[in-house]
Order: C-alpha cells, then structure tokens, then sequence
C-alpha cells in the first residue's frame, strides 16, 4: 500500500467512530461560512447528511485503484451538475472535509494527515471537474409522468417521457427527484427497459422504511406530474461480444436493469441462453412475473426461476435467492448480473465465489 493510501486510512481511523459527529460539524461548517449553499441540499437532512460525507470519504480511499475509478469520478461530475455545483464550491467542501476530521482527531491528527486529505482531494475533484466540463447534456431533464401502477402494497411501476432525448445504455442507473413532493431530496434508480423510439423509461421503486423519495414515488406520484431526472450512471451493461450464456439474479426490485437488458437481448440475442432467478419475500412482491413467464415463451433461450424467502406455500423455489441459484449449474462458463439490495448483492457475489465464478465476469451496481 502506498504512503498515501496508507496516511488516509491510518487518519480516518481516528475518527470513523464518530461519523455522525464529523457529519454534522461538516455540514455546519459549510452553512455558516456559506449561508447560501444551504439551498442546494433538501429541507430534510437526516439522511443526506452522512450521505455526502460518505460518498466523499469512499472516493478519497479509491485512489490506489484509479483506473477502475476514473470514468466513475468523471460521471459522478456529470452528475452533480443536477445539484448546481460550481467549481468553487469543491473548493469549500474539501476544507470543511478535512476540518471536520481534523477537529474529532484531536491531538493525534498530523499535518501529514491534512496534506495526505488535500492531495487525495484535489484528485478527486480535478477529475469530477473534468467530467462535469466536459458534458453537454442538460445538468438533468424534467419529465412527465405518463403511467402509474401500483403492483403491491409497497411496489409501483411508473413509466415518463422526458421533455428532452435522453440516451442511456441498458442496465444503468440515474437519479430521480420529485419536486413536488420531496423538492431537492434525489435517488436512485434503474431504468427499467432498453432505449425505445417514444424515448419513455420505465422504473420499479418499493417504497421503503422511511424512504422519503421512495414512499412518495410509490403512494402519491400520478399520471401528469413532472419529476427530473438526472444523467446516467452505472457500468452493468451487455458486452455483445461475449458468446457466453447469461445469467440474472434479481432481488425485489433489483429486476429493473435486468428487464432493461433482457429487453435489449430480445432485439439481437440468437445464440445464448439466458437464465433469470428472480427471488422475493413472498408472492405478491413477485411484482412483474407474468411478464418474465410472457418473454420466457416467447424466447427459447430465456428460462426463469422463482423464489420466495418466507412464503412457505409458494409452488417455486424456496428460500433466499442467491441460495437458489446455488442449487442450479455448474455456472463457471457464464456471465453474471446481480441486482437487488445491499444485503442480497452481498450474499449473491459470496455464493458465486464458492461456486468458483471468476469475478472478472460479474457485474452488479451497489447502491449501499
């Protein structure tokens, strides 16, 4: 590990058990010296305030990897553009970032640990500049809400058209605002079709504990709002020149990239078969099923699997869904997708692993 690296996370140690505090003395220090950036956050910062802080200590300690992580910083300055951020506001954040830290050290803090910070900062956001500069898409597109369906108690599937074309690749994901309701608060979320001529999108959300953008989303969003979208993220795509067989696994709503790349299969896929396991607590949350059993019989190449985790009179599989796809194979000669919660991602990549899956041909987004 190199000095760097090493002065980053022997300094972060110092203070990772008072995240909380370090978030709110960060954000403080922001507001107080800069009133006026206090209306680029959302009214509501209980979430967004170890949300920033995270995301910048989590790209900061990736700087031993950078080719891995530099088309991630360009498009994550593609898209802050959607929160009206200027060159000068880095400059603000990196001091309040390295203040905060400085402050809860204490004592053990060291200028080389505050040099260490800038440097690895200063990165970071030369290249987040550099990927905000150089797009000359909108900062993000309001659209129109055309279909609203509650699919579950907690599900809903929504489909927009953007006011503007917006160009995506199958399996990537963007952010959602919905004025509205939650004015400034963003998340994500995966599209869930391939680029179609009408230029709609289709997303899956379940409404989530006390998600504000999700509950909002799934119980008051209806046909005629406006909501804004945010430029695309996310490298879970297809490589068409990969003549392996396919397979998706798929928690909950998680099935959203995969429906957008099954989608894209359907339009050129001639040689490779393609299995989806698409797993959930109980029936109900088996939210889009009759359209997985529709393409499955269409296409000869796509077969599906159900799950249920607690559901114990549900006539499929059993249990959670990355153990299931355990019991199928052997998978060593496959391409991989995952996409569900952190949790089930997490559980997934361990199965795929004892099962020997080389990791190079696993793909998967995480959102936490």
């Amino acid at each position: 590990m190199g000095d760097l690296a090493r002065l980053l996370k022997e300094s972060w140690s110092l203070v990772e058990e008072h995240q909380d505090k370090v978030a709110g003395y960060f954000y403080a220090k922001i507001f107080l010296a800069h009133p006026h950036l206090r209306e680029l956050f959302p009214m509501h910062m209980d979430v967004q305030r170890s949300r920033l802080l995270n995301a910048l200590v989590t790209a900061v300690q990736t700087l031993e990897d950078p080719e891995r992580f530099d088309e991630y910083l360009r498009a994550l300055g593609r898209d802050h553009r959607k929160f009206h951020v200027e060159p000068e506001h880095y400059e603000v954040v990196g001091g309040a970032l390295i203040e905060a830290m400085r402050h809860y050290a204490g004592e053990q803090w060291s200028i080389e640990f505050d040099q260490a910070w800038a440097d690895a900062y200063a990165a970071i956001a030369a290249k987040m500049l550099a990927g905000a500069e150089a797009d000359t898409n909108p900062p993000y597109w309001y659209a129109e809400v055309t279909a609203h369906e509650r699919r579950a108690q907690d599900i809903a599937v929504f489909t927009v058209l953007p006011m503007q074309p917006l160009e995506f690749r199958a399996g990537q994901y963007l952010s959602i605002e919905y004025p509205r309701a939650q004015p400034r608060l963003w998340r994500t979320y995966s599209v869930a079709n391939a680029a179609r001529r009408d230029n709609t999108l289709e997303f899956h959300v379940r409404a989530v504990g006390a998600g504000w953008v999700s509950s909002a989303l799934v119980r008051r969003l209806q046909a005629g709002d406006m909501i804004k979208l945010a430029a695309p993220m996310g490298t879970m795509g297809l490589d068409r020149r990969s003549t392996r067989d396919a397979v998706f696994v798929a928690g909950g709503t998680g099935l959203a990239p995969v429906k957008s790349m099954l989608e894209e299969l359907t339009r050129y896929n001639r040689t490779r078969w393609v299995h989806v396991f698409f797993g959930a607590r109980n029936r109900d949350d088996l939210y889009d099923l009759p359209e997985l059993n529709r393409l499955s019989a269409r296409y000869p190449w796509l077969s599906v699997v159900t799950a249920c985790s607690e559901d114990p009179s549900f006539p499929g599989e059993q249990g959670n869904i990355s153990d299931v796809v355990g019991r199928y194979g052997p998978w060593n000669e496959h391409d991989f997708f995952v996409s569900g919660s952190g949790a089930m991602v997490k559980a997934t990549l361990k199965t795929l692993a004892e099962l020997q899956v080389p990791a190079l041909r696993v793909k998967y987004d995480a959102f936490n």
